[in-house]
């Protein structure tokens, strides 16, 4: 068996019916008990997301935390994870997506809300927090072990999957394709190959600009990543909107087709995505890869935030998903469902997407579209890789008590895979991220059933609370 296969076995096994019944159960059961708070406290939510609480402790602010989570969500998976999905499962890939993502914003919440509920603030004012701690604090001592074995996941998903490999390999395939689609500039590596100037050199610059914000710790990354997401963010949107509104007339046709195909793929794309397990397993993967609700990540960095309210941490954390899957994803698949893009030949990863903004924005030149989408990519892929990073670190410092020493090490290794990330092909490092992804998510889901009445109580509380403050405040 060569390794390619053993990849594809790993993969299909681990993302098979069990894993997305667990992860879609987990949301379903956390959306009743949490009385559909995903929809209902939506606006108060996307209000908490810009204003931050007064006097919290915690070491960046709220926004700060939710920019960090969305700088490790908001990367390759909006604009190539949809692209593979959809070209694996079809159009209905998509509409599977979004269910998972509008379930897994109570998921999200639910992580957010642990997080600091169940978070450790040293002397210094050092957070630790996330899935780790509100197992072992949570669920009792005993449950330790599947609080090791979600920190050692984490370790490897940010090391070998999301983190390094899947985003510099969309990166270094986006900057061949710009500069030299022809490969007619190469050179060859001892040990890995022949390949492009332009793939050697996005390599070497990518490492060097991870290691020079690696060295600030969490409040570099914060730092940047509240100048670059909420930017790139818009400007990807609005991007979009426009490839939207010049194919306005499409968008009828294109919803059928991922509805359609969402249940009976064979009868949009003729057989070739396969059945509807296809469909739902390449949807649920990609968003979970996406958005990350229910991988136990995004926790790590809502425990960072000054904040002395879980709820309204979980809140504002919830709003993540939404923006990422809910807005961006969707306008990715749509932008890709129009033109077709997914159905031509020859064409992955970034590849597919770069054809839809191309053919859907006829008034731009194919190489103004090619170099929007190319600095959006970048710009989102280099703050997932500075997220990750956070992610792992806080991973190793629980499985070592906080070894410096370990951590110093771990952040060499992270720079060296972010170099070597180019010189993979694209199947196998999302196959790798997809495999160490639900990993991950095994023993956060596990937790969260276990702790949802936990988060019901908690919520149910703070806005009886809040709503009687409000009624005090009506009679005075």
């Amino acid at each position: 068996m060569s390794f390619g296969e053993f990849l594809t076995k790993a993969d299909d096994f681990i993302w098979g019916v069990p894993l997305m019944v667990l992860i879609l159960a987990g949301g379903i059961l956390l959306t009743y008990r949490l009385r559909l708070l995903q929809v209902i406290r939506l606006p108060l939510a996307l209000k908490w997301m810009v204003q931050n609480e007064e006097g919290g402790e915690g070491e960046v602010s709220s926004f700060g935390a939710l920019c960090t989570a969305l700088s490790a969500t908001i990367g390759t998976g909006n604009i190539v994870g949809v692209a593979t999905a959809i070209c694996a499962g079809g159009p209905g890939a998509l509409f599977w997506m979004i269910v998972a993502a509008f379930f897994g914003m109570a998921t999200k919440y639910t992580e957010g809300l642990l997080a600091v509920k169940y978070r450790v603030i040293g002397r210094d004012s050092h957070t630790l927090g996330g899935p780790f701690y509100y197992i072992e604090n949570g669920m009792g001592k005993k449950w330790k072990w599947l609080a090791v074995m979600f920190a050692f996941f984490g370790v490897c998903c940010g090391l070998f999957g999301i983190g390094t490999f899947t985003q510099v390999n969309g990166i270094s395939s986006a900057v061949q394709s710009f500069f030299d689609p022809g490969k007619t500039s190469t050179v060859n590596i001892p040990l890995l190959g022949e390949y492009s100037i332009a793939v050697v050199a996005a390599s070497l610059v990518l490492a060097l600009c991870v290691g020079l914000v690696l060295i600030g710790g969490i409040k570099r990354i914060s730092n940047v990543a509240t100048v670059i997401v909420p930017f790139m963010a818009v400007m990807y949107i609005l991007f979009a909107v426009v490839l939207i509104c010049c194919n306005i007339t499409k968008i009828p046709a294109a919803a059928a087709e991922i509805v359609v195909g969402a249940f009976n793929p064979s009868a949009v794309a003729g057989g070739i995505t396969g059945t509807m397990i296809v469909a739902v397993q390449k949807g649920v993967a990609r968003g979970i890869f996406s958005n990350e609700a229910g991988l136990g990540s995004a926790p790590i960095a809502a425990a960072a935030a000054k904040t002395n309210e879980p709820v309204r941490q979980g809140l504002v954390s919830m709003t993540g998903t939404f923006l990422d899957t809910i807005v961006i994803c969707t306008m990715t698949g749509f932008s890709i469902v129009i033109t077709g893009a997914w159905k031509q030949e020859g064409l992955e990863g970034v590849d597919v997407t770069s054809y839809a903004f191309a053919e859907g924005i006829p008034f731009l030149p194919e190489r103004v579209t090619s170099l929007i989408l190319l600095a959006c990519l970048v710009f989102f892929a280099f703050t997932t890789i500075l997220g990750w990073d956070y992610y792992s670190e806080k991973c190793l410092e629980y499985l070592t008590g906080g070894n410096k020493t370990a951590v110093k090490c771990f952040r060499y290794l992270y720079i060296a895979a972010v170099f070597i990330g180019p010189y993979m092909t694209v199947s196998a490092v999302w196959k790798i991220a997809d495999i160490f992804n639900g990993l991950m998510a095994i023993p956060n889901m596990i937790a969260l059933f276990a702790l949802s009445g936990v988060a019901a109580k908690e919520t149910k509380e703070f806005f009886a609370a809040k709503k009687h403050k409000i009624k005090n405040k009506n009679k005075q």
